[in-house]
């Protein structure tokens, strides 16, 4: 299976924040438990790119990717870490570029219809519909009207209560950042166990979602 149809079938990407060498492998353990096996981690946080290779070299059943990704540069470092896909919330073609020439998934964000095409004209895999929450479901329903050919990931303010409005409306995937991961808090057993169980339940939803 490709890594776009392990990200599709999936259907949900941890975005997590705040990602370290010491607390990844719980983390990743953590999710992949309740069925989530796609990792999204940010960037902007010192020492992420050694998070993505802790868990790149840790899991061989976990996808482990980059996000808030806003240049070239950046992506090349992620993706020699081991990042297997590269999430942005913005379009930039040489991040794109980038992705391509390295063979990893390529998934910028964008929101109006204009950057959504423009996007996947530039060679995206998947394209990062970003604040998703900002229309709701019924924009990624409209989007599809004219536009069916474009696989769509929504990211922001994803929940439980609202990942089926928009899996029916169209995306193949969400990412869920805080409302699944907060690394804010301390890493017990028993938040681990509350990680794990919340990813459950979003893998159920979009299984329901699917029909």
């Amino acid at each position: 299976m490709s890594h776009i149809e392990i990200i599709k079938e999936t259907g949900v990407a941890a975005v997590i924040r705040g990602a370290t060498k010491d607390n990844i492998v719980a983390i990743a353990k953590a999710l992949k438990e309740g069925g989530v096996k796609v990792l999204e981690i940010t960037v902007e946080t010192p020492g992420a790119c050694g998070a993505i290779e802790k868990a790149s070299q840790e899991f061989d059943d976990v996808l482990v990717g980059a996000g808030t990704v806003l240049d070239p540069e950046t992506a090349r470092t992620a993706i020699m870490s081991g990042a297997k896909f590269v999430f942005s919330p913005t379009t930039n073609v040489k991040t794109i570029e980038m992705a391509k020439r390295y063979g990893v998934v390529s998934i910028p964000g964008a929101l109006t219809p204009t950057e959504i095409l423009t996007a996947f004209e530039s060679g995206a895999d998947l394209i990062k519909v970003f604040p998703a929450n900002v229309f709701g479901p019924s924009y990624i329903k409209d989007i599809h009207g004219p536009m069916p050919q474009i696989p769509i990931i929504t990211t922001g303010g994803i929940s439980v209560d609202n990942v089926g409005d928009y899996i029916r409306a169209g995306a193949v995937g969400v990412g869920v950042g805080s409302s699944l991961v907060n690394t804010k808090k301390a890493l017990t057993d028993e938040y681990l166990s509350e990680i794990t169980a919340t990813a459950g339940r979003f893998i159920q939803a979009i299984k329901e979602a699917r029909g």
